[in-house]
Parts: C-alpha cells; structure tokens; sequence
C-alpha cells in the first residue's frame, strides 16, 4: 500500500500570517519613526547636527512610547506591543501625544530647525486625528499605516517627490495587518489617509 503525504491546508495560512507578521514588526510605527527622523535630519544644513535632532525626536515619539507600552505589557494592560485593544488606545495614545509634544518643548527652547520642529508637530497631529474616531466611535485606525504615509508625505516635502515611488510600502503594511486580523481594509486605509494628508498638510504649512 502506498500513501501519500498531502500538505495540511494550514501550511500556506500559515506561511502567510508568518509573512505579515514580518513585516507588520519589521516596518512598526517606532522603526518607521527612526527612518524619517534620520531623513529629515539629513536633509538639514548641518548633517550632524540634524541627526542629533533626529535623535531627540525619535526619544521623544518612539523610545519613550515604546517603553510606556512594555511597560503596559508587564502590567498586563495590553497582551503586544502593537496595542489592538481600542480601549487601552484611548489612554495611550494620549500619553504619546504628551511625550512628543515635551520632545517639541524641547526643540522649541534650544532652537532646533523649523524642519525638525515641524516633523515633531506633524506627529502630534496625526495622533490627535487618529485619536478622534478611537475615542468617538472605538473605531481602531491603523496607526501602521497613519505613520508610514505620514513619513512619506514629509520626506517627499523634504526630498522631493521621487520618494513617493515608495507608496506600495503603505499598501504592503496595510496587507499584513488585515492578514493578521489587526484591522480591516477601511481602517489602514483611513490610516493612510489620515497620516499622508495630516503630516504632509501640517509639516507643508510649518515649514513655508
């Protein structure tokens, strides 16, 4: 008798949720932060200078936030880092804003470059949007994709609009986290869209 091994129909769910898991890990909101910080600052004046102001932006709106949330995790508030529980997001999205906008205190009282100040604000603004539906109706936003288009609307004002050929990265993020089951289809793109028109709108208007 003969048999024959079949793949069990998991396999590629399987392979797939791996995918997405990837990439909704390797391209989080705190990575994303570190990339356009770094690429905002860059495009400063003084290079090192503009790194270094990338370094406090990214304490500010990532490191510190990253610690609220595994600090949360240990108190067992929220079960991952990526916080899908909408209710928790009420106050920690609050707490974000807070630390983003001492990062922009900050800048504001050492005399930081209009660009790098207007890359802090843009942040604060994005959140306060995605804040509004979170808060009104619990409806959970995909802060994923808010930041990723927000990123690439600023670098584009920074850099030119060449960056823009980096927009299926939005659509990549957006797929591993309905994959994941993390969000639905309307809410990355309603992340997308608030992020992109958001920060480009904010930062367009800081840096005139």
């Amino acid at each position: 008798m003969t048999s024959t091994t079949t793949p069990a129909p998991e396999a590629p769910a399987r392979e797939e949720n791996r995918a997405a898991r990837l990439i909704t890990d390797g391209m989080d909101p705190a990575k994303v932060i570190v990339a356009v910080s770094v690429g905002v600052g860059l495009a400063q004046h003084n290079r090192i200078t503009g790194v270094l102001w990338a370094v406090e932006a990214v304490i500010f709106a990532a490191v510190i936030p990253l610690l609220l949330i595994e600090r949360g995790k240990r108190a067992g508030k929220w079960d991952d880092r990526h916080v899908g529980q909408v209710q928790r997001r009420k106050a920690l999205i609050p707490a974000i804003m807070a630390s983003v906008a001492v990062g922009i205190g900050g800048m504001l009282v050492l005399d930081a470059p209009r660009q790098m100040v207007a890359l802090a604000a843009a942040m604060v603004a994005t959140l306060a949007v995605i804040l509004v539906p979170t808060s009104l109706w619990d409806w959970k936003i995909s802060v994923h994709t808010a930041v990723a288009g927000g990123a690439l609307a600023m670098l584009a004002l920074t850099w030119g609009p060449l960056v823009w050929l980096a927009s299926p990265l939005v659509a990549v993020i957006a797929w591993s986290r309905i994959s994941l089951r993390d969000h639905t289809l309307a809410q990355t793109i309603a992340g997308a869209a608030a992020g992109t028109v958001t920060a480009g709108l904010v930062f367009a208007a800081l840096t005139a």
